[in-house]
Formats: structure tokens, sequence, C-alpha cells
């Protein structure tokens, strides 16, 4: 009898091409002890990447859900919606993996030593090139951790591949349902989750294999980039960081972005946030050395 948790292994795809099968058969090649199932959210993808999927046979069950072009955040938060499992592993579908990758990822999980983790993550070109974690610079965009000898504390979890428990998921409301098509969701949750109670790390000891890409397979728009950004500062940040996020956005997409915001409900979350978190922004920036 496997007294293991079921772990619910949740892809976003929009126009992978080869990638979706090629990721599949890395994780199915791979060994592990935990059973696990396989959600792969088709967000109105327009190159048949998953068509396959109806005809393949392998001994892990793969549920297909389509949805209608809800974007990353949303696509992330439908897979979750239909899992079973106790834990959540996020993962883009373009990533190769090793052997008892999920085993060790769960270890700090299931010894209560955190609430979310990354792998380290490599380059699928240059397996040399490896970010452990990430952080965030002065004008909020990413940069990744060096490594560290044991797992350490992450300000943000990639959204390229990362583990949390259902619990603390559901808690924090999962990604942020408001956003637009793609942008700042692994960031949002990470914040979130600092500042309402939980913690996020990185293994250096694991690694997966990511495919960087040079460009996007589908159209990411400035403006809703810039939307994500400001909704996220009105959900987390002070006025004086909601005033430099405004700084960051040009002056024309910021009189389309901000009215939409205000009128989106992103006040109101603000202030069921504001009283269910623990520790404010000021607590976050300055935990992580964040110059912002």
């Amino acid at each position: 009898m496997n007294l293991l948790p079921l772990i619910s292994i949740i892809f976003p795809v929009k126009n992978e091409g080869e990638n979706v099968k090629n990721t599949l058969e890395s994780l199915f090649s791979t060994k592990s002890s935990f059973p696990f199932e396989v959600i792969v959210v088709d967000d109105a993808s327009e190159d048949g990447c998953c068509e396959f999927i109806h005809s393949y046979q392998h001994k892990n069950k793969i549920e297909l859900i389509k949805t209608n072009g809800v974007g990353l955040a949303n696509a992330k938060n439908t897979g979750a919606n239909n899992a079973a499992g106790k834990y959540f592993f996020f993962c883009d579908a373009h990533l190769e993996f090793e052997d008892k990758w999920i085993d060790r990822l769960m270890e700090p999980l299931l010894s209560n030593n955190t609430d979310a983790i990354t792998p380290a993550i490599a380059s699928m070109e240059n397996p040399n090139s490896i970010g452990f974690g990430q952080s965030l610079n002065s004008d909020l965009t990413i940069k990744w951790n060096e490594k560290k000898n044991e797992i350490f504390e992450t300000a943000v979890l990639p959204g390229g591949c990362f583990a949390i428990s259902k619990k603390a998921f559901e808690d924090v409301g999962g990604f942020e349902k408001g956003f637009r098509a793609w942008g700042l969701e692994d960031v949002e949750i990470s914040i979130k989750l600092w500042l309402f109670g939980y913690r996020c790390h990185a293994d250096p000891n694991v690694t997966i294999l990511h495919l960087f890409r040079k460009k996007h397979p589908y159209k990411v728009r400035q403006e809703e980039v810039n939307y994500n950004l400001l909704r996220m500062a009105y959900l987390h940040f002070n006025e004086e960081r909601i005033y430099k996020c405004k700084k960051i956005i040009k002056r024309k997409y910021l009189r389309k972005v901000e009215p939409i915001v205000l009128t989106d409900g992103a006040i109101k979350q603000r202030e069921s946030y504001y009283k269910k978190r623990k520790f404010d922004d000021n607590w976050y920036f300055k935990k992580f050395g964040i110059n912002f």
C-alpha cells in the first residue's frame, strides 16, 4: 500500500509544438516513489500541440483541459482546481527532468521545512548555466540567485517549475485571478506567500533543464504586462511603491491601465489581503535586500 501523497503535476500550454510531448516523455522516463497525476491545460493553442494526448498511450493518465485564452495565471489555477493531489507541481511544458526529482523536492515539504520549493533550473542549451530561485532588481525585473550548498529561502519562485502544498496554495487564493495573459504571476504568488506567512525555498541539489526561448510562441502585449504590474502593486504594496511602479510604466500605458485596475476590484482585494497577511511589503523587501 502506497502511503505517499498524490502529486498533481500541472502543465499550462500555449503553442508549444513538440515540446509538450518531449516534456511528458521526459517526465514518464524518470523514477519516482510518489504516485502522480498529470494535468495539461491547453489555453487556446493554435498549433495542435496537445492533440496527440487523445491517443497517447501511457500508464499514467493525462487529463487534458482546454481553456479559451484565460492567460497563464488562470490556466494554472484551472489545473489546480481540477487536481486531486495534496501537492501541486507547476511546470512549463518545455522541461527535462532527472530521476527522483519529485521525491527530493517533496522531502522538505513533507518535513515541514518549507511550503513551496523550486529546483535549480538550468538551460537546456547550456546546462552549465543554472539559476537557483530568483529575486528582484530595483526595477522589479527578475534576477537569478547564486548557488548555495543547501536549500535556502528565495524571494521568488520561478514559474517554470515549483512545488507547493495544496493547503498553502489555496490559502493565498492561488495565482492572481485578475491577471491578464502573461507576466508577473510567479512574482505575485511568491510575494503573497511570504506576506501571508509561508516560506519559499530553492533546492540547489535538484536540477531540471528548461528551454529558454528568445520570444514567446504567442503574442504578449506590453499593456497587459503593465496591467499585471500595477495590479500587483495595488494588491500588495504601500503608496510609495505603488508610485514607483507607476514610474516604471510609460505614461501612455499608465493612462490606459490604471483606471481599469482601479475598477477591477483590486482595492477591495487589497483590503482583504491587508487583514489576512502577517507581514507587510517593507518586511519582504528588507528581508531579501531588494532596493525598491
